[in-house]
């Protein structure tokens, strides 16, 4: 199998000097940048509907706030090795860490009347336009 990776001349030196240095984590890649967290935003005449695409995360894990008209979400990620009875454990490797995301809407949302569902790894938010009051005109003294 080794035949099939290309090898450089720099291979063998860093071999010697870490060999353990540039492994990859077992659990695979870490959380995206904010910027690869994939929204898209619909807006009807009553709400924002806004679908956020944030795989392996728990739903106890992501978070978010709403203020005014921006919106912030924020996912973290604890990923854990369980040991078994009777396992010698040679090597263990985990990641920790978080990443979050705000955006801003056209218009202020009613926050009380907002709603979040997660479900394979994408998180639905509904958001209700927040109702400004009747336009009052000013009298000109």
């Amino acid at each position: 199998m080794s035949s099939l990776v290309p090898r450089s001349i720099f291979d063998d030196f860093f071999k010697d000097f870490a060999p353990a240095f540039y492994v990859r984590p077992l659990h695979g890649d870490a959380l995206p940048d904010p910027s690869k967290i994939k929204i898209d935003v619909k807006e009807d005449d009553a709400a924002y509907t806004v679908h956020a695409e944030i795989p392996g995360v728990a739903k106890d894990d992501i978070q978010v706030s709403i203020d005014g008209n921006v919106v912030s979400l924020r996912a973290e990620v604890q990923q854990k090795d369980e040991k078994k009875e009777g396992e010698k454990v040679l090597r263990s490797e985990r990641y920790y860490g978080a990443v979050e995301r705000s955006f801003q809407l056209p218009a202020d949302v009613d926050a009380a009347q907002a709603k979040a569902k997660y479900d394979n790894g994408v998180l639905t938010l509904t958001l209700p336009k927040k109702q400004s009051g009747a336009t009052q005109r000013l009298k000109i003294e």
